[in-house]
């Protein structure tokens, strides 16, 4: 959604809301955060709304001093036995800033180490009332939300656009306490097993002697484990697929992975799969351009979420659910709605919008909230509850444990960012990092000294009740349900429903990943799963492998495509999409403002690229030849001609990409130094706004894709 005012177009990533003084300013006060940033909701640490700005958290006063409030006269020089003289222990400040500082870091995560993340609002459109008793879910409530997206294998520091499965996790602040919505952008998962944890990732992970390859799935160790465990062969192909490297956090799908139960005010229970849909589309990069972008821009995935939120591009997404019926054995037309490992094809079952989702402002601070915010599956709402998937089931205690080990202490929900918006009184006392003032003498049940005080609530008082979903007589034992044994079939549906292009992709990251691995037998273990998923996939793989094509070892029956599953073929809003204006000294700047105010009228952020940086007249430079990148583009405009090759590599990039290319006829000349076919599909020229009005045309279906491959679409 996008909130453009007339006449004016924000060039986002300015690092401060106002330019700074030429010289050192020694007076004055701190600016408040930028428009476009927002703190978490002023609330007590037991969850009581406070009438203090958002600034009150923040530093205070104007002079600098020591974490106790003294004011500071120094701060660049230790205490000294004079001045070449040791450094007196007694420097109690100099102490004090560099303990701290040795403590800044708190361990990352093990895994989705690597995030962003952006507050927002979800407002519910009512549908859910009937279904769930979950307040946030009733018509019209609008609920904070705190959203954060990652990747799972890489480090804190590791590149945006590697090959991945991407989190994304949302934390609900509903008036009946938080709810965590943790899922990623894939549907299914590796393991069906929640002990296999540990081993997958260890398997992901860089090779323990080495600590490489960082961030990546293209390595013996990851290929050895998913070879050996076939029920990982379907979140791979989704991995392998276009789905792995996203265009953007804002153009890529969310799953809850798991089947929830949902209870309505009867206690009549339905199970349900989560599904987030983004409004601009699913859209990804090409692998070269995932490649460029590791090295140009490792943050391309943050830095897209923040500028598109600072410009006024707010990215949305509708949140649904697939709804089955809660029977006792927990199946869906032949698909155990336990495994985690399957889907439920939206043919059989199609997905009802229960909201919208808006993120509309930037974190003030990284730490504070993306890092320290705590997501757990368990932390639930009245209305909504578990199931006896058994990788959820130990999720439910990985994450709080992970919390209390990262966030020192099992105080995280006082955090600032985790506090709930709703009443606290838990009779939880004490620990690292307490910050609440808990009164009485009574924290136990029942108690008179405090009065009885907390009281229990009643099921009329919206208190969460566990449903008494009923336990078949069985034995303890370690083992899962013939049901989970099918796994390749739904494989297969997703490889056979994907478009030529897509297809190609897949292949391209099997011919990679595989060509990566050291060891031959892995690449023949695995070369042997691709037959029984798809003979063309298998053998396209095994011929850039240079290797036989094995046989299938079970039949390949025939599946019914869900066309729901491809991410090419249809047309999305371009709000937030980036368009390049090539330009010169020698442009017109009226020819130059007007293509600016064309692409912003249509929600699309222009960028300005020239010989050098400064200004075209009144209009200001965003990029130089030499910073600019046809990967962080989504088309370009030329208006007027160059012959320098950083221009034109970035044209020939973008043409290669598949990119909308317009020329204008003052910029007609530039056609002769470029390596591609000037009359190809969506390359157009003509006069500056027919360029752009063609350029607009072709934006909503991401890229121009007849021009990709010579493969069918």
């Amino acid at each position: 959604m996008s909130t453009h005012e007339e006449h004016e177009i924000t060039i986002p990533g300015r690092p401060a809301p106002q330019p700074p003084r030429q010289d050192e300013p020694h007076d004055g006060q701190a600016p408040p955060p930028k428009s476009d940033q927002s703190g978490p909701e002023v609330r007590t640490p037991t969850g009581a709304r406070s009438a203090d700005p958002q600034t009150a958290v923040a530093q205070q006063g104007t002079r600098l001093t020591t974490a106790q409030g003294t004011r500071l006269v120094d701060t660049d020089h230790s205490l000294k036995a004079g001045p070449r003289g040791p450094v007196l222990l007694q420097d109690h400040h100099l102490r004090e800033k560099i303990t701290h500082f040795d403590h800044e870091r708190i361990p990352e995560r093990v895994v989705h180490a690597r995030g962003a993340a952006a507050h927002g609002r979800f407002e519910s459109n009512g549908r859910g009332a009937s279904i769930t008793r979950a307040g946030f879910l009733q018509g019209g409530v609008v609920t904070r939300v705190f959203v954060r997206f990652s990747t799972v294998l890489g480090s804190r520091g590791s590149a945006d656009t590697v090959r991945d499965t991407r989190g994304f996790a949302t934390k609900f602040y509903t008036e009946e306490g938080v709810y965590d919505l943790v899922g990623n952008n894939i549907p299914v998962f590796f393991i069906q097993d929640a002990i296999k944890f540990p081993d997958v990732i260890h398997a992901g992970k860089p090779h323990p002697d080495r600590e490489i390859p960082q961030a990546q799935s293209a390595h013996d160790t990851f290929w050895d484990f998913v070879s050996l465990h076939t029920e990982a062969q379907h979140h791979t192909i989704w991995n392998m697929s276009d789905r792995g490297i996203p265009r953007s956090y804002r153009m890529m799908q969310g799953f809850g992975i798991h089947t929830f139960r949902l209870i309505d005010d009867s206690g009549a229970t339905v199970l349900v799969k989560f599904h987030w849909r983004p409004r601009l589309g699913t859209h990804g990069v090409t692998w070269e351009e995932a490649q460029l972008l590791a090295g140009k821009d490792p943050d391309f995935h943050r830095r897209d979420l923040a500028d598109a939120i600072e410009s006024g591009a707010f990215p949305q997404w509708d949140l649904a659910v697939q709804v089955f019926p809660d029977t006792e054995d927990q199946m869906f037309e032949g698909i155990d709605l336990l495994d985690p490992t399957k889907i439920v094809p939206e043919e059989l079952a199609p997905l009802e919008v229960l909201g919208t989702m808006t993120l509309d402002r930037n974190p003030v601070n990284y730490f504070a909230e993306t890092e320290q915010v705590a997501f757990h599956p368990g932390h639930l709402v009245p209305g909504i509850d578990v199931t006896n998937d058994p990788l959820l089931q130990g999720r439910l205690f990985s994450y709080i444990d992970t919390q209390i080990t990262r966030l020192g202490g099992p105080n995280f929900a006082q955090i600032p960012i985790n506090r709930p918006h709703a009443p606290v009184n838990d009779m939880l006392r004490d620990g690292m990092h307490q910050s609440a003032v808990h009164g009485g003498v009574a924290p136990y049940q029942p108690n008179s000294l405090d009065a009885g005080c907390p009281f229990l609530a009643g099921a009329d008082e919206n208190a969460f009740i566990d449903v008494p979903a009923p336990i078949a007589e069985s034995r303890v034992q370690r083992a899962a349900p013939a049901s989970f044994d099918d796994h390749f079939s739904q494989v297969r549906l997703f490889f056979r429903s994907l478009t030529g292009i897509e297809q190609q992709h897949v292949i391209d990251a099997y011919a990679f990943e595989l060509g990566k691995c050291y060891e031959q037998t892995i690449k023949e273990r695995q070369l042997r799963h691709l037959a029984n998923i798809d003979e063309s996939l298998c053998t396209a793989v095994a011929a850039r492998l240079g290797l036989p094509t094995p046989a299938a070892s079970i039949a390949l029956d025939d599946v019914e495509p869900s066309p729901a599953l491809r991410m090419v073929g249809e047309e999305w809003p371009v709000d937030g999409r980036v368009v390049g204006i090539v330009a010169t000294a020698e442009t017109d700047e009226a020819e130059l403002t007007a293509v600016r105010e064309q692409l912003h009228a249509a929600g699309v952020l222009p960028l300005v690229i020239a010989p050098t940086g400064g200004m075209i007249g009144g209009v200001p430079v965003q990029r130089s030849f030499d910073t600019a990148t046809s990967v962080e583009l989504d088309g370009v405009v030329v208006l007027t001609a160059t012959d320098d090759r950083r221009a034109v590599a970035v044209l020939e990039e973008a043409f290669r990409h598949a990119k909308a290319i317009g020329i204008a006829e003052g910029a007609a000349e530039v056609l002769s130094s470029v390596g591609f076919d000037t009359d190809a599909d969506g390359v157009s020229t003509g006069s500056a706004s027919a360029v752009v009005a063609a350029l607009l045309d072709l934006l909503p279906r991401h890229r121009v894709w007849q021009r990709a491959v010579d493969v069918p679409a």
